[in-house]
């Protein structure tokens, strides 16, 4: 069965962006997630005001997640699936640090807490998958690698305890010739981009264009194929929905 993934920096809300502020780009953020049709839609730098705005133009859509510092406080790296597709079964948050289990611990010189946030989904069919959503700190490549370590451990160990398969999005803060991806592909995850040296910038700045590297992916498992994936640079009535372009993945269980 096909299935569409979508990882989407939302640009936390800040009034310094001016016209480009949250408040303004709601309904273009909305409107990119429609045109992906995508069934999980996994989100960063949404405070929990944001997420809400965006559940009321996504009526088909739910989400999972709590704040980086527990609770609903501080960015979610949130999980929206499809109502319609998808039923959550199980779900939870850790920490990227020396105490995963404590949200909000600082650690490893980054400058932020740092969270992942995993849900385990079933399909109509009743397969089922793991979906892990993150966001790297954008300071600290020890704090960037030593996260990225954890991660692959909880998929190694989540994945070996049932032999469901995972998807692995988010903001990674580090390009395709990173260690983060490093990591990554020494254990044994592909990712979407594949071969593609010329996917271009996903972080932009509101600025547009394609000039430079990503550093939003989507990353799976082998048990799953990647069909095709998008970077989707379109404008929305005139504007770019976030300062990070949308990534979009075709995947096949």
């Amino acid at each position: 069965m096909d299935i569409t993934v979508m990882t989407f920096n939302l640009r936390v809300n800040v009034k310094q962006d001016g016209d480009n502020a949250w408040p303004n780009r709601i309904t273009e953020a909305a409107e990119a997630i429609k045109k992906a049709g995508a069934a999980i839609v996994c989100t960063q730098e949404g405070m929990h005001a944001m997420l809400q705005d965006l559940q009321a133009h996504l009526s088909e859509y739910a989400w999972l997640g709590n704040g980086r510092q527990g609770g609903n406080e501080d960015e979610h790296c949130a999980v929206f699936y499809h109502r319609g597709l998808l039923k959550p079964v199980e779900s939870g948050n850790f920490g990227l640090s020396e105490f995963p289990e404590q949200l909000g611990y600082l650690s490893w010189n980054a400058g932020c807490p740092r969270i992942c946030t995993w849900v385990r989904l079933k399909q109509q069919d009743g397969q089922e998958l793991y979906v892990f959503n993150t966001h790297l700190d954008h300071m600290s490549e020890e704090a960037r690698t030593n996260g990225i370590q954890l991660i692959v451990e909880r998929i190694r160990t989540m994945k070996g305890r049932d032999g469901i398969p995972a998807i692995l999005t988010g903001d990674f803060n580090c390009g395709p010739s990173s260690e983060v991806i490093g990591i990554l592909t020494q254990a044994g995850l592909c990712d979407a981009y594949g071969e593609d040296k010329d996917v271009g910038c996903t972080w932009h700045d509101f600025n547009g264009g394609d000039t430079g590297e990503p550093i939003d992916y989507i990353f799976v498992t082998p048990e799953i194929q990647v069909n095709a994936f998008n970077v989707d640079r379109s404008k929305y009535n005139g504007r770019y929905p976030s300062d990070h372009y949308p990534v979009v993945a075709s995947v096949r269980l």
